[in-house]
């Protein structure tokens, strides 16, 4: 496994940890949509499973937005629905084996070595899906690599 994650390895096929709560964050290629950049799923404990994308925003300063949400309704979906099981919204930046802090990079390019989603644990200890009948170990905001899915 070691070995894995000093190859390249293509972000849509990256595989991420979070050693103080073992929370996995595994990415999916996105398909052919035209405003989903990535698309990602965060394994908790208890086998709670948030859906993850990212949006780059327009503009000069675009940034990949990120959103991970729990038990969305599918179809036709309202917004007010959907901010409603969105359990954490914001940017989400990488850093290499420097320290070198970037942003995810879209589709095709390699998988940086740590994801950071700021104030993730807050967000989710606040949402629905913290709890008895959710997860229980908060992940902190830094996932690093740890693998590649064939």
């Amino acid at each position: 496994m070691a070995s894995d994650a000093n190859a390249a390895c293509p972000i849509q096929l990256a595989v991420y940890g979070e050693a103080r709560s073992g929370a996995e964050i595994d990415f999916t290629p996105t398909g052919s949509s035209a405003t989903i950049t990535n698309t990602f799923r965060m394994i908790l404990d208890n086998n709670t499973v948030l859906d993850g994308i990212a949006m780059w925003t327009e503009g000069s300063a675009g940034r990949p937005h990120g959103s991970l949400m729990y038990k969305c309704p599918t179809g036709d979906v309202t917004g007010d629905e959907l901010a409603a099981c969105t359990v954490w919204e914001g940017v989400i930046y990488s850093a290499d084996e420097k320290g070198v802090v970037g942003l995810l990079p879209a589709e095709g390019a390699d998988a940086p070595k740590s994801l950071i989603f700021p104030d993730l644990g807050p967000s989710l200890e606040m949402s629905a899906a913290y709890g008895p009948a959710g997860f229980s170990k908060v992940p902190w905001d830094v996932f690093a690599l740890k693998g590649c899915q064939e």
